[in-house]
């Protein structure tokens, strides 16, 4: 059997400052860079969906024809222009190609200027140009926004079990594992969801603590009842009347395929509190982290996961940084700030000199202009490493110009392309070692804690201003599905009108 196989990757947040280009796929930010054909080849040996899909189906004697693999770090919306590039690109592949089914390497989440459902429109596209009865698998983002037409058009969609995400290639697999499964059966498999009824703050996902990790793990206790179990807890900032988690599975046996969904959905909604949310204040998190690191062997981790790349910040807000210095913090080290000119600056002055500039600052965040000030240059980078943790293990990364800057006691890892800090390597690049340092502030939400948790004497969470608002129910919805609780236990939704109640 010969399976087309293409890749497509965004996370929308509808409310984030910056769109995400056509040169944003060209250039991969948080992932690797657009490749096409045989040139997708070259990322097997890195942890992702169509490399485990890959790997799997050659394994059972399958031969596959890549198409194109494209993805952009989380931003604004996916603009009209690189949308249609893309999609075009896989469409044609899909109307032209010899094969037996077809693969997606998709989010789940991606809204383009010009429609709310990037998956679905893809899939609808797809199902027009091919045969009747082509099967085609899709592997989704646990961050997906799961919608009815993803579902149903598509044969069969499995999501990521783990946030951070460490199991892309192996969800990969799944996929793999499901199409064959759907291409050796009799009948068509039943099709069992539910829509869980409030929005979960991104904070509260992650598979290293509860109530996330008991879901998965009931999960899998019941898969081995029916075909595949899924569950996606969706994307909280994403403005489409389809936005929120969403429970789904596949099975022969229609009757036990609904039992396993709804005991999964019980699971999740009971008690709904669980998925709540503090965050600390910015003075308060850096206060209490001096005095845990006055004593402690390992560093106290801040995430600013209002600025978090990952989730539609643009990495240059200053609020931590200026929180840092005015308590005196001491071996505190602060990443990445994304400021392009401040990396030229260091470079052109060069190691050891002293520099005067305005760093970072989003003028989208009332209140956060740049941080004038003297900065020491202590180190220059090419901004080229390779990722060493879990999460994107082995990918190899280029931000452009990085400095090591330095104010105070606090050293600042300056790049000149965004990216989450989620991997340790991302502060060696600069010199920096984390393990050294008494206080590590990660612009990142949850993926950090992959590679980070291992040397963390204590992890807080910060609320301090940037364009990714961590309570979803602070957000200002329009389009929003009715009925929908804004937070667990919190508002709901009714329409436009709630926008500011």
């Amino acid at each position: 059997m010969n399976i087309l196989v293409a890749g497509f990757q965004h996370e929308t947040n509808t409310f984030a400052p910056t769109v995400a280009s056509y040169d944003s796929f060209v250039r991969g930010e948080d992932f690797p860079g657009l490749v096409r054909g045989e040139a997708m080849f070259g990322l097997l040996d890195v942890n992702l969906p169509a490399s485990g899909f890959i790997h799997f189906v050659r394994a059972q004697g399958h031969s596959v024809t890549p198409v194109i693999w494209a993805g952009a770090g989380a931003s604004a919306h996916v603009t009209t222009h690189a949308y249609e590039l893309i999609a075009s690109e896989i469409v044609e592949a899909a109307r032209s190609a010899s094969f037996d089914a077809i693969y997606l390497d998709l989010h789940g989440a991606m809204v383009a200027q010009h429609l709310d459902d990037g998956e679905g429109e893809l899939l609808s596209r797809i199902r027009a140009v091919t045969r009747p009865g082509m099967k085609i698998v899709a592997s989704l983002d646990s961050h997906a926004n799961v919608t009815r037409q993803m579902l149903g058009l598509a044969d069969g969609v499995v999501a990521y079990r783990t946030y951070p995400h460490i199991d892309m290639a192996d969800t990969g697999r799944r996929a793999g594992e499901l199409l064959l499964a759907l291409m050796r059966a009799e009948q068509p498999a039943h099709l069992a969801v539910r829509r869980v009824p409030f929005l979960i703050p991104v904070n509260s996902m992650s598979t290293m603590m509860q109530p996330a990790r008991g879901v998965y793990d009931l999960l899998e206790e019941l898969e081995p009842t029916v075909l595949s179990l899924s569950f996606a807890p969706g994307f909280p900032a994403a403005d489409f009347p389809e936005c929120g988690p969403v429970i789904w599975g596949y099975g022969f046996d229609a009757a036990e395929t609904e039992r396993a969904i709804d005991t999964l959905f019980d699971r999740v909604c009971e008690p709904e509190g669980q998925w709540a949310v503090e965050f600390e204040e910015p003075d308060a998190a850096v206060q209490h982290a001096m005095q845990v690191a006055a004593t402690a062997h390992r560093p106290v981790i801040i995430a600013d996961t209002q600025d978090n790349p990952g989730v539609g910040g643009d990495s240059n807000t200053t609020g931590m940084l200026r929180t840092l210095l005015r308590h005196g913090a001491q071996d505190a080290a602060i990443g990445l700030i994304c400021d392009p000119s401040a990396a030229a600056a260091a470079h052109e002055a060069g190691v050891g000199a002293t520099i005067s500039i305005g760093l970072g600052g989003c003028p989208q965040i009332e209140g956060d202009p740049p941080l004038q000030a003297q900065f020491q240059v202590e180190a220059l980078s090419d901004g080229k490493f390779v990722y060493g943790g879990p999460m994107m293990n082995g990918k190899a990364s280029d931000l452009g110009p990085m400095a090591r800057l330095r104010i105070g006691g606090v050293r600042i890892a300056v790049s000149s392309a965004k990216a989450q800090l989620l991997d340790r390597n991302m502060y060696r690049a600069v010199g920096i070692e984390p393990e050294r340092m008494k206080i590590l502030v990660n612009k990142s939400s949850v993926h950090f804690r992959a590679d980070f948790a291992a040397i963390a004497k204590e992890i807080l969470v910060v609320r301090a201003p940037g364009p990714f608002i961590a309570d979803p129910a602070d957000l200002p919805w329009t389009k929003l599905g009715p009925g929908m609780r804004t937070r667990p236990n919190g508002p709901v939704f009714a329409g436009a009108a709630d926008v500011h109640a």
